[in-house]
């Protein structure tokens, strides 16, 4: 099993240089490789998952481990919270690339968009399964810099601006999570996440600790769009083609963004009460702030973006709530209860929010109009679309029997058994907005048919575009499964206990 891992970065990336090569020899190539390279992956990071349980893998690149017994070569490590992400990333780019096959025909150079497609994949593999800071740096800006160039694919004016935002405020994230690295390799003279962890738990100074954390936080709180870091958001992911705005939200901002807090914050530091109330409140203001922002929009897909700003809030406060509750040492079953709240939100947003995007693609791609003043009365002539944005609206909102019901309960829960009163009360106000807005969604989108309107030349969207948004709402009921006990354990406990555990992922790398 080990030999697959450099596989998830190995084999993107050299369908991207094919794409380029071959796609301009061999008509159609694109079209038909790109999608059998992400089916792969996808069935790669299922067999990985299964195979996985409670244990880890590492891997290190030729060979290179330890000299002179400190790691210096390039570790890749696989374990359940890694393995957890690697098939959500391939999962949701599987979809959204197949969707891709209709939707990206309005383009040009759908070459460049499937080799960039590749790219970001590559990217965000690479992130999850990197051992170490420096060449988890390097994904991270293969990932971004790919997402840059995705979201101006369309080349109009709104789409350059957005992406200029997007490039500028990146790179600000970079800086600041490049300055952090250097200055952790500076104090510990390792890059290896576990070897930091193990450096820093043997002394250190509490400003330069609290500095470097401050850094990070502001660093992957922008990759992350986290409220007050959002300002890129809304403009990339509303101005990018609607396949890569389900990229966005649905995955990338938590593989290059939550994934890493949560690594970094759970994994390689010790825990601190200040930074996780800092974490907590953060995520909170996002969720109130995010929720609001979105029930004044009327563009779709802008209305989509600021619900993941709260949906995201809710995830980072759902992690704050356990790391506070570790920090202190106490109540540790809720601890996990909170986590696997958190983690199981985190899956569940991935699948609605990208079937959301899918469905606000699929509008546009019919009505030319992002705007839900001007559409109307569609749910008789778009019937696919229609039904499949009701799941996921019921889902996101929360309401039973869709996924997203039982990962708000289970966090609102934890919120209570930790008396955290105040942020229990929040997540239900907030959910409650959230339905006030997909229901306007709702109603403004299928519903409510202006006078006068012809829906005579509007038809539902082909086959590619309707199987993917079919196949993520069957999603949003079927990961309603992981609220049983017996399926939670199988599915989301390695994850949960690598986060608990938090010396494991060390000790585990290091053999101490």
């Amino acid at each position: 099993m080990d030999a697959l891992i450099p596989l998830f970065v190995a084999i993107p990336l050299i369908s991207a240089f094919l794409i380029m090569l071959l796609g301009k020899l061999v008509k159609g190539f694109h079209r038909y490789f790109a999608p059998l390279t992400l089916l792969a992956l996808l069935v790669m990071a299922v067999y990985e998952f299964s195979g996985l349980g409670t244990s880890s893998i590492q891997y290190t690149m030729g060979g290179w481990a330890y000299e002179g017994g400190f790691p210096v070569g390039i570790f890749m490590v696989l374990d359940g919270f890694s393995a957890l992400m690697l098939c959500i990333i391939n999962l949701i780019g599987f979809i959204a690339l197949f969707y891709s096959l209709s939707y990206i025909r309005k383009y040009t150079a759908e070459g460049n968009y499937y080799a960039l497609f590749c790219l970001i994949i590559a990217g965000m593999n690479g992130v999850v399964l990197s051992g170490d800071l420096f060449n988890l740096f390097v994904f991270l800006e293969v990932s971004v810099i790919s997402s840059y160039a995705l979201v101006a694919f369309g080349v109009g004016k709104t789409e350059l601006e957005a992406s200029f935002k997007y490039q500028v405020l990146g790179g600000l994230a970079s800086m600041l999570i490049l300055l952090a690295i250097g200055l952790i390799y500076w104090k510990t003279k390792t890059l290896n996440i576990a070897d930091v962890r193990n450096v820093l738990d043997s002394g250190y100074s509490k400003p330069f600790y609290i500095f470097i954390q401050v850094l990070l936080i502001s660093g992957f709180g922008l990759k992350a769009a986290i409220i007050p870091f959002h300002a890129w958001l809304p403009d990339a992911h509303s101005s990018a083609p609607s396949p890569i705005s389900a990229m966005l939200s649905g995955v990338l901002i938590k593989a290059v963004g939550i994934y890493v807090l949560i690594r970094l914050f759970f994994n390689m530091f010790v825990f601190s009460h200040e930074i996780a109330v800092v974490i907590t409140v953060l995520g909170t203001v996002s969720m109130v702030i995010g929720a609001l922002l979105a029930l004044i929009q009327w563009d779709v897909k802008r209305l989509l973006a600021y619900s993941s700003i709260s949906q995201i809030g809710l995830v980072v406060m759902a992690f704050g709530m356990g790391m506070i509750l570790l920090a202190k040492g106490d109540n540790l079953p809720v601890a996990s209860l909170a986590i696997a709240g958190g983690l199981y939100h985190l899956v569940n947003h991935a699948v609605f929010k990208g079937l959301l995007f899918l469905n606000a693609g699929a509008l546009e791609h019919r009505l030319d109009t992002r705007d839900l003043k001007k559409m109307g009365g569609l749910a008789p002539v778009m019937p696919v679309t229609s039904s499949t944005s009701f799941m996921a609206s019921m889902s996101i909102s929360g309401i039973p029997p869709f996924n997203g019901f039982f990962s708000k309960l289970i966090i609102i829960i934890a919120a209570i058994n930790g008396k955290f009163y105040l942020l229990a009360t929040l997540a239900v106000v907030v959910s409650i907005v959230t339905l006030a807005y997909f229901l306007k969604f709702q109603r403004f989108a299928f519903f409510n048919k202006s006078p006068g309107k012809s829906l005579e030349k509007i038809k539902e969207v082909p086959f590619p575009m309707s199987f993917s948004m079919v196949f993520l709402a069957i999603l949003c009921l079927a990961l309603s499964l992981l609220a049983f006990p017996s399926i939670n354990d199988a599915v989301l406990r390695p994850a949960i206990n690598v986060l608990m555990q938090s010396d494991l992922y060390s000790t585990t790398i290091l053999g101490l």
